[in-house]
């Protein structure tokens, strides 16, 4: 226990400047049982010690572990937190859950056995917390921290304050807010910037390596994550890297089913899961012409999860109408839900219509335009950075 404490301590005193995440306000933090699930180097290890160092500094009854640790390869989780308890210890903060075996019935046994205590944990994004889960379903509360927004991104590198708005707002104030943001910085100096390697905190400290620090994690993701959690073979890892390679290379397209199977040499129905495999791991996205009601059902269109990924695995794929699209689905679909629109590129909330593109793009009278390379917009024509202020 000794070991763990000054672990924490040393964790909590150290100096490096951090990027505020939004995720920390939204979250109910007085569930007993809160999980916060998010892509490697997303910076989930970074939340949970933000979380610590704003609320409880000095505080001795809350405890950090990695589980990375291999003392846990011989000691329960219920036990330690039984002992933690009786030592007055009320939160424990468990980092990168996925890497206990029996993760899911320990933290069960926790809840259950120990009423005074309260666990945050982390995991990666393709861990079945609640689906399909007895243990957990209806009592973890479950978030999803995601990469840096434009907004936070922007905060960072200017030492801003910009708050996020509503969808509801950018739409219908869209011009005042970018009046007021143009007057303190010129966000399109930056957006180029961040389209390329702005999307994962790790990009600050270290920028000269950040695309060989995302493809180690875009590989790690798929040697680990993805096999482990769907039981995948090794063997069959190859196609898996194919065909995200193959997807990368042509997106955004509508997947010819038959064609990226007879790519990847394994059947049309393998090729559904693996892109369901892929969605879940934040390594794509999925465009159904009805949300996720369909998604048995092949999707209208593919995307890649963030315009990073897009430079790190095919950068000759990196055209503005790539960019400006998977940056719109990937900024407007963490709050909302998109589908695919008869209208334009994309409907949102089932309400409203966008089509997404360059300055010269016009909306119509019951479609939106996300332009690209303009500071502020006009009626509605709404500047496509501003997109980057959701969260």
């Amino acid at each position: 226990m000794e070991y763990f404490q000054h672990t924490h301590k040393s964790l909590l005193e150290s100096s490096k400047k951090t990027i505020k995440r939004e995720l920390t306000n939204s979250i109910e933090w007085n569930n007993r049982l809160i999980a916060i699930k998010g892509f490697r180097g997303v910076g989930k290890t970074t939340f949970l010690l933000d979380y610590l160092k704003k609320y409880f500094a000095d505080d001795n009854s809350t405890l950090y572990i990695n589980l990375n640790n291999f003392y846990f390869t011989k000691r329960k989780i219920s036990s330690f937190a039984d002992e933690f308890t009786k030592r007055g210890g009320k939160i424990l903060l468990l980092d990168q859950i996925q890497k206990y075996p029996e993760w899911s019935s320990d933290l069960r046994k926790c809840i259950d056995d120990i009423p005074d205590l309260k666990i945050i944990f982390t995991s990666s994004p393709v861990l079945r917390i609640a689906e399909g889960n007895p243990d957990l379903n209806g009592i973890a509360k479950i978030y999803h921290l995601e990469g840096l927004s434009f907004r936070e991104y922007l905060n960072y590198q200017t030492g801003s304050n910009f708050h996020f708005y509503s969808l509801a707002e950018i739409i219908e104030n869209h011009v005042e807010i970018a009046k007021e943001i143009v007057t303190q910085i010129r966000p399109l100096a930056y957006f180029d910037d961040y389209l390329k390697t702005g999307y994962f905190p790790y990009s600050i400290d270290n920028p000269n390596f950040y695309m060989n620090t995302l493809l180690k994690n875009v590989n790690l993701a798929l040697e680990i994550d993805v096999p482990y959690i769907n039981q995948i073979e090794l063997k069959y890892l190859p196609k898996l890297r194919k065909l995200l390679h193959i997807i990368a290379s042509e997106t955004p397209f509508t997947p010819n089913v038959s064609k990226l199977a007879s790519a990847v040499k394994t059947s049309r129905a393998t090729i559904m899961n693996y892109l369901k495999y892929l969605k879940n791991a934040k390594l794509i996205q999925l465009l159904y012409s009805n949300g996720d009601d369909e998604q048995m059902k092949k999707p209208d269109m593919v995307y890649m999860h963030n315009t990073n990924l897009l430079y790190a695995i095919s950068p000759d794929n990196t055209d503005n109408l790539n960019l400006r699209h998977t940056f719109f689905y990937n900024q407007v679909g963490y709050n909302n839900n998109l589908k695919s629109s008869v209208k334009g590129d994309f409907c949102i909330n089932g309400k409203y219509h966008f089509i997404v593109g360059g300055r010269k793009l016009e909306p119509t009278s019951d479609v939106y335009a996300a332009s690209d390379v303009i500071e502020i917009g006009e009626g509605k024509k709404i500047p496509l950075w501003l997109f980057g202020f959701l969260y």
